[in-house]
Formats: structure tokens, sequence, C-alpha cells
């Protein structure tokens, strides 16, 4: 049985960069610090390129620095380490398990979906998972791997047709974030947009603005 994310559901998530050369986790240990109390935010460890063991130590050690801040930290695809590391959830790709195959061993923790289809998106949603991140909604280079980008118009027609929180991905920015939730959109996720910390507090104050204003 899902949870009713939509108590406990960040309306911005983070996602790490995917390139961290030996799972010390600099950048998104960096961003953890730059995060705000009063920005509740989602962190999405998206390093798969890293082995079991690495990534385990990478979750305690992104577990232990979020301890003080706003922020809830899920694993991407691994539900295994996620719940070993006791972390707040797990996201897993459109072509996942079926999250009620997990939830013998996840428990309370949050288990979400990537969808890049209305279909995939009604699937998953009936599946039981708890969100959906879905996109990409606008052209960005790292989703052009999933087609062409599903517009407004069909996040508003999924955020309609689900009863669980949406995330809008892909060329997401503070300009076109209002257009997003206007379409029904829960929030946004981001990878590339965080990347620079230099702009990161900047970023968080403007978001801080669309999502809880």
């Amino acid at each position: 049985m899902s949870i009713d994310a939509s108590t406990v559901l960040p309306r911005l998530c983070i996602i790490s960069s995917g390139n961290d050369p030996d799972g010390s986790g600099l950048l998104i240990r960096r961003q953890i610090e730059l995060l705000r109390p009063s920005l509740p935010s989602l962190m999405q460890i998206r390093e798969k390129h890293l082995d079991a063991s690495t990534l385990f130590r990478l979750s305690l050690t992104l577990k232990a620095a979020a301890a003080s801040k706003n922020v809830q930290i899920i694993l991407n695809e691994r539900a295994d380490i996620a719940a070993a590391a006791a972390l707040d959830g797990v996201h897993l790709r459109e072509s996942s398990a079926p999250p009620d195959r997990l939830r013998s061993f996840t428990g309370r923790m949050l288990i979400g979906k990537s969808a890049h289809s209305a279909e995939s998106a009604l699937n998953a949603a009936h599946s039981g998972v708890d969100y959906l991140i879905f996109g990409p909604v606008f052209d960005t280079p790292s989703k052009r791997q999933y087609g062409n980008p599903q517009g407004l118009v069909k996040l508003g027609e999924v955020c309609r047709s689900v009863s669980i929180p949406v995330l809008a991905i892909g060329g997401i920015t503070p300009e076109n974030t209002p257009h997003c939730l206007s379409a029904g959109a829960y929030g946004i996720a981001a990878l590339s947009l965080f990347s620079d910390t230099t702009r990161f507090p900047g970023l968080l104050t403007t978001f801080e603005k669309l999502l809880y204003s």
C-alpha cells in the first residue's frame, strides 16, 4: 500500500550529477550544506556508476549530512541499499519492478518512479508508487534519450489523471516553473540547474517563493 505522499513529499527535488568520481559526494554534500530549513527538499542520489559498497557508504554520509536539514534523501533504483542505510526513499526507473515487490522490506519509505509517457505514468500510478517524476516537459540535452519533450499539455493530462503528486522534470527553469504548476504539477525536479553551487543559494530563494508562496 502506498503512503499519502502529499503530506510528506517536498515540492523541490534536486538530483545528483551522476558524476561523483569516487563516492565522496563532495558536490552533493555542498548542496545539502546550502539548503535552508524553510525550504523542504528532496535529494535524489543518482550515481549509477558506483558499486554497491561505495553507494552504501555514500548513502550513510549523505544521511548524516542531512540530519540537521529539512531534506529527505532518496536513492536511485537500489531499494536494498536505501533500506539498509535507512534512507527516506527510493526512486525507480520507468522500467523497474513494480513497487509492491519492494514494500516487504522498504516499509514506510517513499517509492517514486520516472515516467516518460502518459501511459507509463498511469501504469506507475496504478502500481502503488507514492509519486511520479514526469518528463521531459521541455527540451534538455540530458533527457533527449527519452524522446521528444512531453510539453505542458501532456503534463496537465497526467496530473489530472492520477491521484498522486507529479513532479515535472526536463528543461526546468525558474521562468517555466509557474507554467508547470499551473498545469497541475505538485513540484519540480532538476539536475543540471542545481549543479553550479555559486548559483545555488539564489535558486533556492527563487524556488521557495515559487513553490511555497
